[in-house]
């Protein structure tokens, strides 16, 4: 199945590209369609809230994601150590456990007698056991969960939403805040070397920048993409609609574009894109392979087998709940530029 020719969309300002096969041609030429604009703000961010975000020295110069440089190859091999075949597989047990007993936790409270309130799935069930099991992997302690759940979800609309001045400034702190919590991390790293994540990158020869900038969207990006996948699982099966691992991912994933810009004009099927062209690429949802959703070439997502892993997992120690259980409402949506997933899923007893 093939999605519509190239388009240019005047109100997102983007070319969109959804046909599965010229979005993977699109992602195997990096060299003509960087990666340039990957993090940066869809929304132009107001004065007021680039003045917050300078006041931490914030800055994201090139990593991972964003990354088309040279030094690319070198941190990409760095983290993905943590992310491993082996090491992702060795974390199924603590991801199983976690899940297993969020799901048991939920399902006594349904039971109760008493039970008249409705729970939300993706709080009680999906929210912290991917980044518990994110932050095993990094080697990461003392991490403030519930801030990280906090910043992640406000820096995604941020960077990916439609957010008016004031909502900008308010988010501005927020990432802020995480900001300089990421230079605490990385500072102490300097200081004393171990083998988390801060210290690997330190070790690398990292600037204090480029650690927090990988840190920061690696931590976001690592788990709370997660929670998400799992909440649009839960919702499928919820609805009964088709919900394995594989279908998710192809037809409703978690994060359903992403962006590239264009360094030298190009044809993209029928359509010349002119140099300086942003696009947005559809992952998911336009009979495309489960697999294009964490992209492919040299920036493909390398928390993709933890995320398949999760997810599965996920589904498994929450069949029975799900199977007892009504949605309440038709949930609210995380509706974002690239990333897009149920908000809440507020379920009561069959």
């Amino acid at each position: 199945m093939t999605g519509c020719p190239a388009r240019y969309d005047a109100e997102l300002g983007y070319w969109v590209v959804e046909d599965p096969a010229e979005v993977r041609a699109v992602l195997l030429d990096p060299a003509t369609f960087r990666p340039d604009n990957a993090v940066l703000a869809h929304t132009p961010l107001s004065v007021k809230a680039l003045r917050v975000l300078s006041g931490v020295g914030f800055a994201l110069p090139p990593t991972l994601a964003n990354n088309g440089g040279e030094s690319h190859r070198a941190i990409r091999a760095a983290v993905a150590r943590f992310f491993s075949p082996a090491r992702v597989a060795a974390a199924e047990p603590l991801t199983r456990r976690l899940l297993t007993e969020r799901v048991a936790a939920t399902s006594a409270r349904l039971a109760h007698p008493e039970a008249a309130e409705a729970v939300d799935l993706v709080q009680v069930v999906a929210a912290e056991p991917p980044a518990l099991v994110l932050l095993h992997l990094l080697g990461l302690s003392d991490v403030p969960l519930t801030s990280l759940k906090a910043w992640s979800l406000d820096s995604l609309e941020l960077f990916w939403g439609w957010p008016d001045a004031d909502r900008q400034l308010e988010l501005s702190h927020s990432a802020a805040e995480f900001y300089s919590w990421l230079r605490t991390r990385t500072v102490a790293a300097r200081e004393t070397a171990g083998d988390d994540l801060f210290s690997v990158l330190v070790g690398l020869g990292l600037s204090d920048e480029e650690v927090c900038a990988v840190g920061y969207f690696l931590l976001i990006a690592g788990q709370e993409t997660t929670t998400q996948l799992i909440s649009t699982a839960f919702h499928r099966v919820l609805q009964g609609e088709p919900a394995s691992v594989e279908d998710v991912l192809a037809e409703a994933s978690s994060v359903p574009t992403w962006r590239r810009t264009v360094a030298e004009a190009a044809p993209v099927g029928e359509a010349e894109l002119p140099a300086g062209a942003q696009v947005l690429l559809g992952l998911s949802g336009h009979g495309g392979p489960a697999d294009l959703a964490f992209g492919v070439g040299i920036h493909r997502c390398l928390g993709a087998g933890l995320a398949r892993l999760e997810t599965r997992v996920a589904l498994e120690c929450a069949a029975d709940l799900l199977g007892a259980v009504r949605l309440v409402e038709e949930p609210p949506m995380i509706n974002l530029l690239s990333f897009r997933a149920p908000k809440r899923l507020l379920v009561s007893r069959a």
